[in-house]
């Protein structure tokens, strides 16, 4: 049996083993920061059809291949996000695709990664997600977008642990290391990369080494105040943010033993 692992799980506990907890141990519902808006999923899979469904035979699509993409894309849409969506794939093509001399064919868009590390007896599955991949020289860059109408404040450490996972998975998937992590902002055309190194994956192996010392034989899960608290959605279960913290609602999960399997989110 196995653990498996996402960047959002070793974040949420790196952040807070206590939220952690509260998330995947317990299955306390956090979704009012988690939602996925409708704009943003058809802008996702608008560009994966775009770089998947590309004959490659001229260098450069034109502008109509990306109307066409993104009219195959707007069946739940407003009609002012669809104009949006399409000002935004617009800005896109122009910043990413006609100023290049040629686009190039990804290895892969929209797909999963799994790896695998042992630690304390416990063998962790890390899974991941990417929404393109491409050749970087040697190597592979991992593309991020977001659809966010603001760029979003990452902690160093956070995007780390991301990067980490990432370089473990595709190492073991395609036997070529992760070279580039870039986000790239929909709405605002920013693009923002960060390299990736050997010290990335030892990050990642030694806070999984920390869960499952927490699993195997703390479980203390304790709190770490911080910024982060006045949006976390367990606040009022928290010992460390109420003197006499809410009890967990009946819909919680009873407390676990060892839980080996847990979901992806």
């Amino acid at each position: 049996m196995s653990y498996t692992l996402s960047a959002a799980k070793l974040q949420t506990y790196h952040r807070c083993p206590r939220a952690y907890y509260f998330r995947y141990e317990r299955r306390l519902d956090g979704s009012g920061f988690y939602g996925s808006p409708a704009l943003g999923t058809s802008l996702h899979q608008a560009l994966a059809q775009i770089y998947q469904d590309w004959h490659y035979q001229d260098p450069v699509p034109r502008l109509d291949w990306i109307e066409y993409c993104w009219n195959q894309q707007i069946g739940d849409l407003t009609s002012n996000q669809i104009a949006e969506g399409r000002a935004i794939l617009r800005r896109y093509y122009y910043s990413f695709i006609a100023s290049q001399s040629a686009m190039r064919r990804p290895l892969a868009v929209e797909g999963r990664i799994q790896g695998c590390l042992q630690v304390e007896n416990l063998e962790f599955v890390l899974s991941g997600r990417y929404d393109r991949l491409d050749y970087c020289g040697d190597g592979l860059e991992l593309i991020d977008y977001k659809s966010a109408k603001e760029i979003e404040t990452i902690e160093p450490d956070e995007i780390d642990l991301q990067i980490g996972l990432y370089y473990l998975a595709l190492e073991q998937r395609y036997q070529r290391s992760l070279k580039q992590l870039s986000l790239l902002y929909l709405r605002t055309g920013e693009k923002f990369s960060y390299t990736a190194t050997p010290d990335h994956r030892q990050r990642v192996e030694q806070v999984i080494s920390e869960l499952a010392v927490e699993l195997r034989r703390d479980r203390r899960w304790l709190p770490v105040p911080g910024g982060q608290c006045d949006r976390c959605a367990y606040a009022r279960y928290c010992p460390a943010m109420r003197q006499e913290p809410e009890p967990l609602p009946e819909a919680a999960r009873p407390e676990p033993g060892l839980q080996l399997v847990l979901s992806l989110n």
